[in-house]
């Protein structure tokens, strides 16, 4: 199938494999228990409370986690009153998000260019089918006929790949968005706990 569908299955071929790569480490990447630990707000509170928040324990929330990144940034500036610790909250937010949404274009771009070049290689494939009916000046519709199904195979390539991509492309994009409104939730708990206005949950 590969080699009748002519030199445009490579491309296509290239995009698979580049999708394949991209959806396995998404999928591993974004699971919740890395985003999300649970509990985190509470154990930083019973560590604040006991005044083991130094410098370290900071660095190491920092690395533990996307809402460990974000709640750190907020940490680092509690003393400087809400609206200093809520924007840098807001800045570590937005970096997170581009790095939870890595790759994500590209996936996208691959969904909406495989079908394209599956196109492409069904038009150019047509083309080379009427030209050797021309050439032959037999006219059978046999050769007319296999010509085409092989001009086909790009198409279904390409559409092999695009759709996958397309689910997963939308997946990712839902799931990066349902975990930035719970970021943005524990951190917001996070600041009124820190300034007295909420009870912290057991």
């Amino acid at each position: 199938m590969v080699k009748s569908g002519g030199w445009l299955m490579l491309p296509i071929i290239f995009c698979s494999i580049v999708s394949m790569a991209i959806i396995i480490e998404r999928l591993y990447s974004l699971r919740r228990e890395k985003i999300l630990p649970p509990d985190l707000v509470p154990k930083i509170w019973r560590v604040s409370r006991e005044k083991r928040l130094d410098d370290a324990q900071l660095q190491r929330l920092k690395l533990s986690s996307s809402l460990g990144f974000v709640l750190a940034a907020g940490l680092a500036n509690c003393n400087h009153g809400r609206d200093v610790m809520k924007e840098c909250i807001e800045e570590a937010g937005r970096q997170v998000v581009h790095k939870l949404e890595r790759f994500l274009n590209t996936l996208g771009t691959i969904a909406v260019i495989s079908p394209l070049l599956g196109l492409l290689g069904t038009v150019v494939g047509m083309i080379q089918a009427f030209s050797a009916i021309v050439g032959t000046a037999s006219g059978e519709p046999a050769l007319l006929a296999g010509g085409i199904s092989v001009a086909l195979i790009t198409t279904a390539a390409g559409l092999m790949v695009a759709i996958p991509s397309l689910i997963f492309h939308r997946y990712f994009e839902r799931l990066v968005d349902e975990y930035v409104v719970v970021m943005e939730a524990e951190a917001l708990k996070l600041i009124d706990i820190l300034h007295g206005d909420r009870e912290v949950s057991p």
